[in-house]
């Protein structure tokens, strides 16, 4: 009996916490600030390693207007 009563307390006290058990950020605001924006940089980059890997930020070596492509 005791030992459910305690498994329901600990789940009720799991269930009912905001966020995670385990806090990803520090509780430091400075430094808390810190790790948020590297996240963001981190996540801005995805983009630019995306397309140099599949070779998309290469430069365009067609024109930018149409040619006649005849003898005038």
């Amino acid at each position: 009996m005791r030992q459910l009563l305690l498994n329901v307390l600990l789940g009720i006290a799991l269930t009912t916490s905001v966020g995670c058990v385990i806090p990803i950020y520090s509780g430091d605001p400075a430094r808390r600030t810190r790790q948020l924006i590297f996240t963001a940089e981190d996540s801005r980059a995805i983009l630019d390693t995306w397309e140099r890997i599949w070779f998309l930020d290469m430069p365009s070596h067609m024109t930018p207007f149409r040619v006649h492509g005849g003898v005038i």
